[in-house]
């Protein structure tokens, strides 16, 4: 069977990956997007997707130009306008807000399935990208002019660069040959959605407890979508609550901040790892989004992580020039443009991870001391916030 040629084979069509596709029409360049599981379509019945993200600006300002933010329902998104953290000690707290930081909004509450379904509709109508759906990949060949792809119905297809958006556990990474290395914080994310007792008032509240960091995001009207980061022991414990225990737990735990809960999805869980390639290149391969780093989700970062590899790479080559776009030197501009952002975000989520979940009393005073200190300078949050959500 004759290969299918192409310039960039991107194995993995969620988000980022997706999007990186849609970025890159128009450049030139002839794309795959490869993906093993075919489209779900939404459910008729307009059920909330428990896994949500908190999309940032500049990812706003990213999914804009792609075409994609303006075909999702406006009614089915929330604004952040403002954010509420707070220590282990009752009263210690940081607060942020859209206002102070000169912003309309901190960022989006958007449901996962819709943004993928928003997506999805974009690539139907994107010439220049070739969608290969379903397909699992079977064997990769790297070689000095091109990669070579075996996929198991046989077909097989060569290109001159393979991204790697095929999530934490990458199999385009291990093939080809990219170490790296793996932390398990032993702890899953509890995710669910809930309606609340009281507005919530555009507020995102997060509270660094002693067995875990909750936090509650807000959906349009008096719902709420959270994730809750526990040890693995008391989250499956959780899970098994019936759903007015569990209401009362979780609503225990904000201190009844937003009054009583009432479940509207049943709660899921996923594990938590901190996952750190040696590289983001080797000759013909680049890694985004969580196949190129995969961090805490403590600071709700992850996708906007993956949107910005997904916009450096497709701006890298956008302007390659007369240079193959495998060509290792090339994309050692995008490892080059994306390496700070990813460690800082990597070593702020371990280290939050890692002094809330200390319980030596002198860190636990530092740590509280830090968050109320913190609060008192504008100009300082106004720095942290701009720093976290990126290039506006």
């Amino acid at each position: 069977m004759s290969d299918q040629t192409f310039d960039v084979a991107i194995v993995g069509a969620g988000l980022v990956g997706s999007s990186l596709a849609l970025a890159l029409r128009g450049t030139g360049l002839s794309v795959a997007l490869i993906e093993a599981r075919a489209p779900q379509p939404l459910p008729a019945d307009a059920s909330w997707d428990n896994r949500i993200y908190a999309i940032s600006p500049s990812s706003v300002n990213f999914l804009a130009r792609l075409g994609v933010w303006a075909e999702l329902p406006a009614e089915r998104m929330a604004r952040i306008e403002a954010m509420a953290i707070y220590g282990d000690d009752g009263h210690s707290r940081l607060d942020f807000s859209a206002y102070e930081a000169g912003l309309a909004q901190l960022a989006y509450i958007v449901e996962s399935r819709l943004l993928q379904a928003a997506l999805w509709r974009a690539l139907q109508t994107a010439n220049d990208v070739t969608l290969i759906c379903p397909a699992e990949c079977a064997a990769l060949h790297i070689e000095a002019d091109g990669a070579h792809l075996s996929l198991r119905d046989g077909r097989q297809i060569a290109a001159k660069l393979i991204v790697a958006a095929d999530g934490g556990r990458s199999w385009v990474r291990e093939q080809s040959g990219i170490e790296a290395h793996d932390k398990d914080y032993r702890q899953l994310g509890v995710v669910a959605n809930f309606t609340t007792e009281l507005p919530h008032q555009g507020i995102a509240y997060q509270w660094f407890g002693r067995d875990g960091v909750l936090a509650y995001l807000p959906l349009p009207g008096n719902r709420i979508s959270i994730v809750w980061s526990l040890q693995e022991d008391v989250a499956q414990d959780l899970l098994q609550l019936p759903p007015a225990e569990l209401c009362e737990r979780v609503a225990q735990a904000s201190g009844m901040r937003l009054g009583k809960l009432e479940l509207m999805t049943l709660a899921a869980a996923f594990p938590l790892h901190l996952i750190t390639p040696d590289h983001l290149i080797k000759p013909r391969i680049a890694l985004i989004g969580d196949a190129a780093h995969q961090v805490h989700p403590l600071a709700g970062q992850g996708v906007n992580l993956g949107f910005a590899d997904a916009k450096a790479l497709a701006a890298v080559l956008a302007g390659r020039g007369p240079r193959d776009c495998g060509d290792t030197l090339l994309l050692r501009r995008f490892e080059r443009a994306r390496c700070e952002e990813i460690l800082a975000m990597q070593l702020v989520t371990d280290g939050l991870h890692g002094l809330f979940n200390q319980p030596q009393p002198v860190l636990g005073w530092a740590r509280n001391a830090g968050l109320a200190l913190t609060n008192r300078f504008t100009w300082v949050k106004r720095q942290l916030v701009k720093h976290a959500l990126g290039n506006i």
